[in-house]
């Protein structure tokens, strides 16, 4: 195929699978042909991404954000998609011709009910947390963990649905329908509020000649202002949404202790499917992320094994009284998290216009922590190896068995991570690693391959 390499590359954006699959083959080819430069494998990672599947703000695809490693030289990379699992098994088939070191995530909304009156890292929610499980390796779950899986994507329908009838209400000759206009915006039809607010640009457009009268009206603004909006799409869908549909707008929906799943219901999906329970820590404002301590000690005790962080959110913070705060707290959290033996996971979301492609870890707010960040995406990539090539992840009866503390399975598992190269036949599961070799032949089974 003679494509432009920019269209091949706007291709791994394509809803289709086949246009994905076939785009990255050449882009893969390309390169290997020297027709394409990439950069050489540095100490760069985002283990924190969203696809297409849930929402990336540039579009990226599994397939897509594979390439960017490829391309920027990344160590590691790792999708996280808010409740649905349906980019795992393209992230893996992308990563291994690409050979890229990945892992897979997933993350919703849960209720903690021992925080019950404390916010925690949902504004205004109480009680409310966004939590993560990473380290999966399949997009296809089992047992108990289908139901569980199931019932994500249905509250989640549930609270779209909900938010668009009070959105309908509002905007009174705008109606848009939620199977029809939305649902259709995500490629495993798992839309989020995002999709939502692009649903409702459109309406506007194809249903009045008087976009800038609308909406200066509905979002309370002047002409003006909308102008400059209009005219910066990125800041005007956050503007629609943080307006309408967050905290005290008319579409915004106060959660009750039935809106999201209990934290050990979603733990347990996690632990079925042989991932890693992890804590969401936004910037350590709130009373709950205050009294981080007993948070993560409790979480601890419900089976949380690591922690997620978006580094830039806590430094890159113009007002230099507050950003001496979010650093202080990020700073604490971090070693607190070390103390606890809790690997730590990073990433920019890339879910929001202005999020940051990968992080400066050159900055110096956070290049004391790199080698830490460095050790929490081997640690995550190792246990995701060993799970797919002989099923003894950290949650196995055999890591239980072998290494009964957090602290020994975090040391042997980021080694593993360290050990397993790409390119190395390890990745394609031609090694004589299995269920009965010792971690410490493992380890020499790896070193050895």
């Amino acid at each position: 195929m003679n494509q432009p390499i920019e269209l091949l590359e706007e291709s791994l954006k394509n809803f289709t699978s086949e246009i994905r699959r076939d785009a990255l083959d050449h882009l893969l080819q390309a390169s290997k042909k020297g027709m394409i430069q990439t950069l050489p494998e540095n100490d760069d990672i985002n283990m924190h991404c969203h696809t297409f599947f849930s929402y990336n703000a540039y579009g990226h695809s599994p397939s897509s954000l594979v390439w960017l490693a490829r391309k920027m030289g990344w160590r590691l990379l790792g999708i996280v998609d808010f409740d649905t699992l349906a980019g795992v098994d393209e992230l893996f088939e992308a990563a291994s011709k690409a050979n890229i070191r990945v892992t897979a995530g997933i993350e919703t909304r849960v209720y903690i009910p021992q925080f019950s009156n404390r916010e925690i890292n949902s504004p205004g929610e109480p009680g409310v947390a966004y939590h993560m499980g990473l380290g999966f390796t399949t997009s296809k779950v089992s047992g108990q963990a289908t139901d569980r899986l199931e019932d994500l994507h249905k509250r989640a329908d549930i609270r779209n649905s909900i938010i668009i009838d009070r959105l309908n209400n509002y905007f009174e000759d705008i109606i848009i329908d939620y199977t029809k206009d939305v649902v259709p915006l995500s490629p495993s039809q798992t839309p989020t509020e995002r999709h939502i607010i692009l649903a409702y640009i459109s309406a506007v457009e194809n249903c009045t000649h008087k976009v800038n009268e609308f909406w200066a009206k509905k979002l309370q603004l002047s002409s003006d202002k909308v102008d400059i909006l209009i005219n910066d799409p990125p800041t005007f869908q956050n503007q629609i949404r943080s307006t309408l549909i967050k905290r005290g707008g008319p579409g915004y929906i106060q959660p009750t202790q039935e809106t999201f799943p209990d934290i050990k219901e979603f733990h347990q999906l996690i632990i079925d499917s042989g991932a890693l329970p992890t804590f969401a820590w936004l910037d350590g404002l709130s009373k709950g992320e205050q009294d981080i301590e007993e948070l993560l000690t409790l979480l601890i005790g419900d089976g949380v094994v690591a922690v997620n962080i978006i580094p830039d959110r806590n430094w890159n913070i113009s007002d230099p009284d507050l950003k001496k705060i979010k650093v202080n707290n990020l700073c604490h959290l971090i070693e607190l998290s070390k103390s606890l033996d809790l690997p730590i996971n990073v990433g920019t979301e890339m879910n929001s216009f202005g999020n940051k492609i990968v992080d400066d870890f050159l900055a110096p707010e956070l290049k004391p922590y790199h080698s830490s960040f460095l050790d929490g995406a081997f640690f995550t990539y190792g246990h995701t190896r060993l799970q797919q090539i002989a099923e003894i992840g950290y949650q196995s009866s055999w890591a239980k068995s072998y290494l009964p503390s957090r602290k020994q399975r975090n040391g042997f598992y980021t080694t593993v991570g360290r050990l397993i190269n790409p390119i190395n036949p390890i990745f394609q599961g031609s090694s004589q690693v299995n269920q009965n070799l010792t971690p410490e032949q493992v380890i020499a089974e790896l070193k050895r391959t």
